[in-house]
């Protein structure tokens, strides 16, 4: 079981699941669940930390409501033994604040914050948009830069800009771009997590100090080893856990995230449900070439599970 012992150097943690939002058969979010399978992700997982509606946990489709019940029901099962970090990003700064200042109230011990999507603002527009949701709240603030979703990446002077204000003190990555990160690195204090599970150990080799991972709901142990192992020195033993996980790297994101996810969470017994539009449940196809995706990761559902 994880404690909330911090580490300067990983002021988030060192295993953050991003965490799926589990729906109920009516639609609505299934809170039992989520503490289930929060629970779950700490005591089995070894996850010490959770990021609470981020793109995994389909923010986009969740009410501020939904997100605030969400939020409070996460920190009331696990709250005291792992760090609980709230998205709350938006593609307006003033809903950001208020998300921001809402996640305080409801007792998270930080924030995810994305670049402003669809907008596509200038660096001045985003340098601008982290300070003044960070200046909104006491708690520490991880910056999510995901180009690919967002439409504008955070530029490396953009980010070392960020590293001068008290509370930016870490990164979510998926720019999976090594050298920008490199560069951010060398130049700043910012601690760096991989939010692309496939560049994970590529990550960890150039100064990252942490996952926010997907795959970290089925190979939480796993994937922990590795940052231990790497941290250690025993490269060689990291670079064979990132092969024997190439497979779940490769299999849940065939389809867009969390389709495959929650149905590999399905397949396991734990609560996952439904996914909401415009996303749409895994085909009977992709269940069972992700059964293969599984196996070959050695993760093997129970005797009984459907592609239901």
């Amino acid at each position: 079981m994880n404690s909330m012992t911090q580490d300067p150097g990983r002021p988030f943690g060192r295993l953050l699941t991003a965490m799926i939002t589990p729906f109920g058969p009516d639609g609505g979010v299934d809170l039992d669940g989520a503490q289930r399978l929060a629970t779950h992700l700490v005591e089995q997982g070894d996850s010490d930390g959770l990021v609470i509606s981020g793109t995994t946990g389909e923010s986009p489709t969740t009410s501020d409501q939904e997100k605030d019940r969400l939020l409070r029901a996460v920190c009331e099962a696990v709250g005291d033994r792992a760090r609980i970090v709230a998205g709350v990003g938006s593609n307006d700064t003033a809903h950001t604040v208020e998300l921001a200042t809402a996640a305080q109230r409801a007792g998270a011990h930080g924030l995810l914050v994305v670049s402003p999507y669809y907008s596509k603002p200038p660096q001045s527009g985003l340098l601008a948009h982290f300070a003044t949701v960070a200046d909104a709240t006491d708690l520490p603030v991880m910056v999510y830069d995901i180009p690919a979703r967002t439409g504008v990446a955070v530029a490396p002077e953009t980010m070392a800009r960020l590293a001068e204000h008290p509370r930016i003190l870490g990164v979510k990555d998926a720019k999976d771009d090594l050298a920008a990160s490199s560069w951010v690195l060398a130049h700043t204090d910012l601690a760096y997590y991989s939010g692309t599970d496939l560049l994970n150990l590529p990550l960890l080799s150039i100064g990252a100090v942490g996952f926010v991972s997907v795959v970290s709901h089925l190979a939480g142990p796993r994937l922990r080893e590795m940052i231990d192992q790497h941290d250690k020195g025993d490269v060689a033993r990291a670079r064979d856990l990132h092969r024997e996980l190439l497979p779940l790297y490769q299999g849940v994101f065939r389809a867009p995230n969390p389709i495959l996810v929650k149905a590999a969470l399905q397949l396991l017994g734990l609560p996952a449900g439904a996914v909401r539009l415009p996303l749409v449940d895994a085909t009977g196809d992709q269940v069972a070439r992700l059964r293969d995706d599984l196996a070959q990761g050695g993760v093997v559902p129970p005797a009984g599970s459907t592609d239901a």
